[in-house]
């Protein structure tokens, strides 16, 4: 017995042995693979451009963008924004650039259309609703918006469309400052605005309603598009950008200083703060017209 088990110990130091050996032997063989395949790379390749007559786009030339745009996710009235842009790239994919659009054209939402159809007037909500049919006359709207951007594209490549038409497109963020011009509804104090008879109090209340005070504030500015060109100069670009700031949106009484609510006037306090959205469509045109190829 005791023979046998030291038979098969030996029999098992072998089989280890062996096994120890075609191990070294794969490991012997992978590292001689993989030498050989660094050679290759390192061999006529070596210092070669990852592409061959590359098109850059913006490096040093001047990209305009008149452009249309509109805003998103407001909940009492979109604007129509119309503008421009016009960047400077100092690499192909880092420029700075000016951008501005001016509002002009508003749209009710649905929301703002229930209240002119079905609001109520009373005597607690008379100062954030005068008359139902001249709500639309107190709401707030962004008349214009500009400044100044840093441009980073960090990535480019190709769209198919219908597997047949083939565009460079790149993918780029923004980051900025905007001066905005605001439009609200003016500051209005009840006590100290209206007096007299019961009638001319309430035609106080009601040509308050569409009185009317802007200002300019400035806010900071991000966004992301895409940029996509139909040959040297001409090129299509579609563009979302945001803004945090704090406007009296509705026109009515939402607050007051130290939390009261409502404190029965319209002023600052009466602000509330979110993130607004515009989308845009633009057309692009690069001057000069003639873009580099790299070799």
């Amino acid at each position: 017995m005791r023979r046998e088990m030291m038979r098969m110990s030996t029999r098992n130091r072998v089989g280890s042995l062996l096994m120890s050996l075609c191990i070294a032997g794969l490991v012997s063989t992978g590292a001689s693979t993989a030498s050989a395949q660094q050679v290759q790379v390192t061999g006529p390749l070596a210092g070669a451009p990852a592409v061959h007559h590359m098109r850059i786009y913006r490096e040093h030339r001047l990209m305009l963008v008149p452009h249309v745009g509109i805003t998103l996710r407001d909940p009492w009235q979109r604007s129509l924004m119309v503008g421009g842009q016009l960047h400077f790239h100092f690499t192909d994919w880092l420029g700075i650039g000016l951008w501005g659009s001016y509002g002009g054209v508003n749209f009710h939402t649905d929301l703002t259309d229930q209240v002119i159809d079905a609001g109520m007037t009373s005597g607690p909500n008379r100062l954030s609703l005068p008359s139902r049919a001249g709500f639309g006359n107190q709401l707030a709207q962004t008349t214009w918006a500009a400044g100044p951007q840093l441009n980073f594209v960090p990535l480019r490549g190709k769209l198919a469309l219908f597997q047949k038409l083939f565009v460079d497109t790149d993918f780029y963020l923004q980051a900025g400052v905007v001066f905005l011009g605001i439009q609200e509804r003016a500051n209005f104090n009840p006590g100290s605005d209206c007096g007299g008879t019961p009638d001319e109090i309430s035609a106080c209340y009601l040509d308050s309603q569409s009185a009317r005070s802007n200002r300019v504030t400035v806010r900071p500015s991000f966004g992301t598009g895409l940029n996509m060109y139909f040959n040297s100069f001409l090129g299509m670009q579609i563009e979302w950008r945001g803004w945090p700031v704090a406007i009296n949106e509705s026109g009515t009484d939402e607050g007051g200083p130290n939390g009261k609510f409502p404190d029965g006037s319209i002023d600052k306090h009466d602000r509330i703060g979110r993130l607004h959205h515009m989308v845009s469509l633009g057309f692009i045109l690069f001057l000069p017209t003639a873009q580099k190829v790299t070799d």
